[in-house]
């Protein structure tokens, strides 16, 4: 489903993401974790193009792009199969919570204007906005924002989801309705990249977690593996003051999910 194959980054002189490569299957969840400032974000931002990789290979769901010959064409190609969910909600502040769910699968999908509310709803439903659905953004909580750029993102129909610190703005409250929303788009079987600090979350929905610093790779495995028995040192380090119940499989509630 994914294939990204030696993704390097700089900005200026500045070394961001050092020869990344990472696999996803379909439907599974991978997790980037690690310090902040080590790449997460530009190697979510790099996998759609948002920002463009200085080499490497990107393939998604069949769209190969070598990032030294880009053409337009094909960076819309492979959009289409993306969507991404980014730490600030970017929603259109002018437009209503339907709106913000309608218009982008109007535009980008081409879907007429009645099929496209009908999704906009049944999504809006299922992170729980329903009732929401005609009030402006300014009137609603951010994590309530959050949900609602979630359903827009399920709403497009991709195969793969990009998650970018969903939660980093948000109190722990809000957090939680925001990490339920996530866990119905795991639910539907839509591939995740997801960078978060939440490490409970990570354990539990993750299919592979990577730890990530100084914008390469250090260790990568199931989520057991780098919580509970990681090799690396710094992933031992980075990890000291996160603790679960070892007797309680923190994972349990999503069984469908193969490790990998």
């Amino acid at each position: 489903m994914i294939n990204i194959s030696n993704i390097h980054k700089n900005f200026n002189d500045r070394v961001v993401l050092d020869g990344i490569s990472l696999h996803a299957d379909a439907g599974n969840v991978v997790t980037l974790i690690g310090p902040s400032g080590t790449g997460k974000t530009t190697l979510l931002r790099c996998i759609n193009l948002l920002e463009q990789p200085d080499h490497g290979e990107i393939e998604i769901d069949g769209v190969s792009i070598n990032t030294q010959e880009i053409s337009k064409p094909k960076v819309l190609q492979l959009r289409r199969k993306t969507a991404m969910v980014f730490q600030q909600y970017n929603l259109f502040r002018n437009e209503t919570v339907i709106q913000n769910v309608v218009q982008p699968q109007v535009l980008v999908n081409k879907t007429n204007k009645q099929q496209a509310k009908k999704r906009a709803q049944q999504f809006l439903e299922q992170v729980g906005m329903q009732d929401f659905q005609n009030q402006y953004p300014a009137q609603l909580s951010g994590g309530q924002q959050q949900r609602v750029s979630i359903a827009r993102a399920m709403a497009l129909d991709p195969k793969v989801i990009l998650f970018d610190e969903p939660t980093s703005a948000l109190d722990p409250e809000l957090s939680r309705d925001v990490l339920n929303a996530i866990r119905k788009v795991a639910d539907l079987g839509i591939t995740i990249v997801l960078a978060t600090h939440e490490m409970q979350f990570a354990e539990e929905i993750s299919n592979q977690v990577i730890f990530m610093e100084s914008g390469q790779i250090i260790e990568s495995g199931s989520p057991d593996q780098v919580f509970h028995h990681p090799e690396n040192i710094r992933t031992k380090e980075f990890l000291k003051n996160y603790h679960v119940n070892p007797t309680t499989p923190a994972r349990a509630q999503l069984k469908k999910f193969k490790v990998v």
